[in-house]
């Protein structure tokens, strides 16, 4: 019997004791309910006839909800509200029943009634909170704080999205600053059990010690997305050109046009890339969208003998597979851009608008003098794309890129330049300057600052985490784009075999209704490397790019080496003719070495002949063959171009030792 009034005892005191346990976190409001009470009541005794008394309360009430409501700035906008109205409420009844009695008018009502909605509402807001509400949150978030290192970080307002987490983060003043959470990042992300590029820190710009901590926990681009045609065929480039998807599934645009009504100017491009991350499909992809477009021209460098682009040869307005025909190009691009900055500026455009591709019948836009509509024909902006441009960079220098970079924009060119590492050994800090938007892919780790800025890795971006595992990934920094977008991974479209006949169709989509050169910018061209430009290929063109013989030579940094010569030294005195050598030179046949005279003929047919085949800058490499035949050295052949340059047959190119063919019939 003793034994079974004991267990009744324990049982009824393990109840109590559990609702005891149970009530204690909802019993606060409730004691602060009496507390409002008990104190109103003793206010009452001490200053019912105080007039001062009154002034004080009533300016204490306003005082205190005031400072509850600043305090209340870090929290959530309910806690601040709920916060606020619950001590105005409190305060404004005390100060009543300090002055007139607790027990006057309607004071005991609103006292019981008022007093249990308030402990009421407390309770009810603690009772939603779940364990993995804000509470545990909080406990949770200050755990994660401590362990990497910023334990008196606060975390404020978080926005929840699908597969996105934003949370608002306040440091330390004084002891913490953005740059100790850049550094944390990797902790973090070790701490979540999540990959490097799913945690990113967005600072703001304006505070050193608050920013937005951003955290995606699951990649959505594992799964490729196939390209399926342009976005926006016949549209204009001023318009976004769609290049792929970023991890929360909004596009991944770009423009390459500046656009004075967004504040946004032209741009060139950097595409960089390591081996395998997927620089041929980020190309393939930018440049269908710019080919699609009604109002844009390209010019293409491809050393690689056009092996991702052949399907789009007919849509270049001038394709060329490095070389000579590169030094073609950039000597062309050279005498272009002032062409068409000076037609631009004559149009009165500050920059180019899709207007100044169509024919000038504006006025406002006329280049006579009494500004009635001249009707000039309009001129298409203009892209110029250097495809693996290392070699094409150590072969021409950098003074000339630099030089193209500096001035295209204003000119409505944008240049792009494609290589597989940017760092300084192959491109100057001008010329890298010169190329602010970037589309950084997998890198090596170490390369990951001659891509991105350093502000822009400290807020997570990572390229060199993916290396060549991940093809496609990329982070894109550019005008136009959101800075918040700049450390957020994003994936260009696949190609498949499929996409080459979508290809081929755009390449005749483009020959039909795409723009042509403008007569500025063709004429340009012609004026300075001449039938390098007038036969380049076209839609009624099939041959073959034109090469200089022999077919198998190699070209190296723009010459035509045989490879077993490579190792010969291009500054020795080349040997003479042997005896009875049958010399040949471009078909002539002499048998004995030439005298200076029909050498000088025989140069200057050189020159025809290298016009005719579309090569035209030279040097003298360019005449080892001839000079090894005749016996002459490259000192004589050097002071032959130098006389050639005098008669205005050659003109220097930034290149030392390489001459540009003028064309026969263009005045030098």
């Amino acid at each position: 019997m003793r034994n079974r009034n004991e267990h009744s005892t324990s049982a009824g005191g393990g109840i109590g004791a559990y609702l005891l346990h149970r009530a204690k976190p909802h019993l606060p409001p409730w004691l602060g309910v009496a507390g409002v009470g008990i104190a109103g009541s003793g206010a009452h005794l001490l200053w019912a006839d105080s007039v001062a008394a009154g002034v004080g309360l009533t300016l204490s009430t306003v005082a205190l909800t005031g400072a509850t409501w600043w305090a209340g700035r870090e929290t959530s906008p309910q806690r601040r509200l709920h916060s606020a109205i619950t001590v105005a409420a409190g305060s404004g009844w005390m100060t009543g029943a300090a002055l007139a009695g607790p027990l006057t008018g309607i004071l005991p009502d609103t006292f019981l009634m008022g007093g249990a909605v308030l402990a009421l509402s407390w309770n009810i807001r603690m009772a939603l909170r779940t364990s993995d509400g804000p509470a545990a949150t909080e406990s949770s978030d200050k755990g994660l704080l401590e362990k990497v290192g910023l334990a008196k970080a606060r975390i404020g307002r978080t926005e929840v999205e699908p597969n996105r987490v934003t949370a608002s983060l306040a440091l330390d003043g004084g002891t913490q600053t953005n740059d100790d959470v850049a550094r944390a990042l990797v902790r973090i992300a070790s701490a979540l059990d999540l990959p490097q590029s799913a945690v990113r820190y967005q600072p703001d710009p304006d505070s050193a010690r608050r920013g937005d901590l951003v955290i995606v926990p699951k990649d959505m681009l594992t799964e490729p997305q196939e390209w399926e045609g342009p976005s926006n065929v016949g549209g204009s480039i001023m318009d976004p050109l769609v290049i792929g998807r970023y991890d929360d599934g909004s596009p991944l645009v770009v423009w390459l046009p500046g656009d004075p009504k967004q504040g946004r100017n032209a741009q060139h491009f950097l595409i960089a890339g390591g081996t395998g991350s997927g620089k041929g499909d980020t190309a393939l992809n930018l440049q269908t969208e710019i080919l699609s477009r009604r109002d844009v021209i390209m010019w293409l460098s491809d050393p690689k003998a056009f092996q991702d682009f052949r399907p789009l040869l007919d849509a270049y307005d001038w394709a060329v597979e490095g070389g000579a025909g590169t030094e073609a190009m950039v000597e062309a691009l050279q005498h272009v851009i002032p062409a068409r900055t000076g037609w631009l500026g004559k149009h009165s455009y500050r920059q180019w608008t899709p207007e100044a591709a169509k024919q000038q019948t504006d006025p406002a836009h006329s280049c006579r003098p009494d500004n009635t509509a001249c009707g000039c024909p309009g001129m298409p902006y203009m892209v110029a794309w250097m495809e693996e441009a290392a070699n094409t960079l150590r072969a021409l220098g950098d003074d000339a890129f630099t030089g193209i970079a500096q001035e295209a924009r204003s000119a409505g060119c944008s240049l792009i330049v494609s290589l597989q590492r940017p760092s300084y050994d192959q491109m100057s800090t001008s010329t890298r300057a010169s190329l602010p938007s970037v589309i950084a892919l997998g890198c090596d780790p170490r390369d990951e600052g001659f891509s991105l800025p350093d502000t822009v890795i400290d807020q997570g971006a990572h390229p060199g985490a993916w290396g060549n595992r991940r093809p496609g990934y990329c982070y894109v920094v550019a005008g136009g784009v959101d800075p918040d977008r700049y450390a957020s991974p994003a994936r260009t479209q696949q190609f498949t075999p499929d996409a080459t006949a979508v290809m081929e169709v755009l390449a005749q989509w483009a020959v039909r209704n795409g723009a042509a050169a403008d007569p500025v910018t063709a004429g340009a061209a012609r004026a300075v490397v001449g039938t390098a430009y007038t036969g380049r290929r076209t839609d009624t063109d099939e041959t073959e790019p034109t090469t200089m013989p022999d077919q198998d030579d190699t070209i190296q940094t723009g010459t035509l080496l045989n490879p077993e010569d490579a190792a010969i030294d291009p500054e020795a005195e080349l040997p003479p003719a042997q005896p009875g050598d049958n010399v040949s030179f471009f078909g002539q046949e002499t048998g004995r070495k030439p005298s200076p005279e029909e050498a000088r003929q025989l140069f200057a047919r050189a020159l025809d002949e290298f016009e005719a085949a579309g090569q035209m800058v030279v040097g003298p490499k360019d005449f080892m063959d001839w000079c090894d035949a005749n016996g002459y050295s490259r000192p004589w052949v050097s002071a032959r171009l130098r006389d050639a340059a005098m008669e205005g047959r050659l003109q220097p190119t930034t290149q030392t030792g390489r001459w540009r063919i003028v064309p026969a019939l263009t005045p030098a």
